[in-house]
């Protein structure tokens, strides 16, 4: 068995609430949020980032929460979910994200396990969501309240329904009444908590079957927060965008978990298709993307410089050709040459490009939650975009393994983030122990069991550590594919060669007991719909486009490329294109977009067949 632990950084031993109450003390006047609405950016201080989640608090007590209550949040990023969940927080009831994505029946499902007694929505979509599964028999026995943010269209509801509603402002309120009252027994009550106390209920995407509330502590919060600092190189004067979602584990890191260590800024857009306008105004110091916006980026870039003209076209081949060397080294460890070889091409066209992303001041960009092309981190890496790539889980509370900005190796997730001590299991299945690895799952000790076994978490990924104690995570220990020749494959690494391409956004290979390797691949619509109209194909919607023999072929073209990177067993031999997007309505894909295998297998059975006939 392979060991590495890394020690541990000091924080105080508080609790993030206790730690907000402890940042309005001592810097009450900085800026802790901002939000975009109407396009101005609204600031909140600590000082006033406490005193709501106080009132909230207090308004949740006053409807009849009680210690170890739970609170869902069905909504995008915003002021409001952070403050709800530091609110619920304050009075010790426990935060359930839920994603906003979400139809009523897996909203429904998370609802119901969770036994929510208090629901946060964003408007009136979500709000029918939840009456919807409200509606059903049985449904939501312990619900007290809906509380609404955007109140907009809650008129045209049934009266019955209204009773059930509150609006945000209505809940800000009713807490802020006399709060400096109450003030003095919420503080003690907040004094009093412990880091064992159970602070989120984060739900695992479901890709293999029902989600699992996995119970997270302050003390698990605690525990990765060092690591995440460390790693990240970050401080009071960090600033972050957040935009994906907070019912994620990857989110909640840099929105809530570390800044509340950090006294760092968090910035809000106004929605999620903003993002990149929002980029180049907050120009943050840390970026967080999982591997697909990486490769839609990617694509961008590829497609604007398929569109310029020649000149522009000649200098970008030229500078990603003359600056792909420096995607392993950061700019302190380039000679002098390298030095002034990047400045002139930066010049040039990388800062164009980089302003064009929104990434310009960023001094971290990291990416996790899934594994990233190669490919696709040397190209950002190569452009001066500083992208490392990292692992975690939601049962380890966050960010595990990362890459060193200053030891960067592609094809690896880098060391053991600060706390934690891993190993190699049976199968070389990756374990971890430390005070980040989570409380359990909510209502089924088996699985608890199983995932953590003599203080070990089991990750369920089989890992790889080099002379360098850098790790690589080879692939889901049950995704393994074992072929009919008895030759032992990593479809994820298979995968991501063909996602490698702008005009692949999905692939999900096929191999396990045939004779050679497949795979269902699914087109990126708008990549490849800019690439036809420069080749005078003319279509109508996905399917028109993916149909057309020319499509097929640059498909091939693609597909040709990343073989050229496998090994020969390993080679896509044959491929079926999707005639439509993977949707989570249909269950083939999560909510965090993950890709249901044993749904797709069985819905595309027949044209898997034809691809061994």
């Amino acid at each position: 068995m392979e060991t590495s632990t890394a020690t541990h950084a000091t924080l105080p031993e508080r609790t993030i609430v206790q730690m907000l109450h402890h940042h309005a003390q001592t810097i009450p006047n900085r800026i802790a949020l901002r939000q975009k609405d109407f396009g101005i950016w609204q600031p909140l201080s600590w000082a006033d980032y406490w005193r709501r989640a106080c009132g909230i608090g207090r308004a949740m007590r006053a409807l009849g929460l009680a210690r170890g209550c739970h609170v869902a949040i069905v909504s995008e990023n915003r002021t409001e979910w952070v403050l709800a969940q530091l609110g619920a927080g304050v009075v010790g009831a426990v935060t359930v994200g839920v994603y906003a994505t979400s139809p009523a029946s897996e909203i429904g499902y998370v609802l119901e396990h969770a036994d929510v007694d208090m629901i946060v929505c964003e408007d009136q979509e979500q709000t029918e969501k939840v009456l919807a599964v409200l509606a059903q028999p049985g449904g939501l026995p312990r619900l007290r309240k809906i509380v609404v943010i955007d109140p907009k269209g809650l008129r045209s509801l049934p009266a019955e329904a209204r009773e059930m509603i509150l609006t945000f402002a209505e809940l800000e309120a009713m807490g802020a009444d006399r709060l400096d009252e109450y003030l003095p027994e919420m503080i003690q009550g907040v004094d009093a908590q412990r880091l064992d106390d159970i602070a989120l209920m984060i739900y695992t995407s479901g890709s293999t079957g029902k989600p699992k509330g996995a119970m997270i502590s302050y003390r698990n919060i605690r525990g990765v927060a060092p690591g995440l600092i460390e790693r990240l190189g970050m401080d009071a004067h960090s600033t972050h965008l957040s935009y994906l979602p907070l019912c994620h584990v990857a989110e909640q890191m840099l929105t809530v978990f570390a800044p509340m260590y950090t006294g760092s800024q968090v910035n809000f857009g106004e929605s999620i298709r903003t993002v990149q306008d929002d980029l180049r105004e907050v120009a943050p110091t840390l970026f967080l993307g999982v591997p697909r916006i990486w490769e839609k980026l990617h694509g961008a870039v590829c497609i604007k410089m398929q569109e310029a003209g020649a000149p522009a076209r000649w200098l970008y081949e030229r500078a990603t050709a003359a600056c792909a060397p420096f995607a392993e080294k950061s700019p302190s460890q380039r000679s002098l040459r390298e030095r002034l070889v990047y400045a002139w091409w930066y010049v040039l066209i990388l800062r164009a490009l980089q302003n064009f992303l929104g990434l310009r001041n960023t001094h971290v960009a990291l990416t996790g939650a899934a594994p990233i092309p190669p490919e696709v981190l040397r190209f950002m890496r190569g452009l001066g975009v500083p992208l490392i790539e990292v692992y975690g889980l939601t049962e380890s509370t966050g960010m595990i393994l990362g890459q060193h900005p200053q030891r960067v190796r592609i094809g690896s997730v880098g060391e053991g983030a600060v706390g934690t001590e891993l190993r190699r299991g049976d199968q070389g299945e990756l374990l971890v122990r430390g005070d980040m690895v989570f409380a359990g799952y909510y209502k089924s000790p088996e699985a608890t069991e199983k995932a953590i076994q003599d203080g070990w978490l089991h990750t369920g990924d089989v890992a790889e550590q080099g002379a360098d104690g850098q790790w690589r995570i080879v692939d889901r220990l049950k995704d393994i594919i074992i072929t009919a020749g008895g030759k032992n494959l990593t479809p994820s690494e298979i995968e991501n060669a063909v996602k490698g391409s702008p005009y692949v956004k999905e692939c999900i290979v096929i191999g396990e007991g045939r004779r050679f390797v497949s795979a269902l691949i699914q087109i990126d619509f708008d990549n490849v719909g800019k690439w036809a109209q420069t080749q005078g194909i003319a279509f109508t919607h996905f399917r028109s486009l993916v149909e057309d023999s020319r499509v097929r072929a640059l498909v091939q073209t693609e597909v040709d490329r990343a073989n050229g990177q496998l090994a020969q067993v390993a080679n896509v031999r044959r491929f079926h294109l999707l005639t439509k997007e993977l949707d989570h309505d249909d269950g083939e894909v999560t909510a965090t977009m993950k890709v249901r295998r044993s749904s797709i297998y069985q819905r595309y059975a027949e044209d898997i067949e034809r691809l061994y006939a």
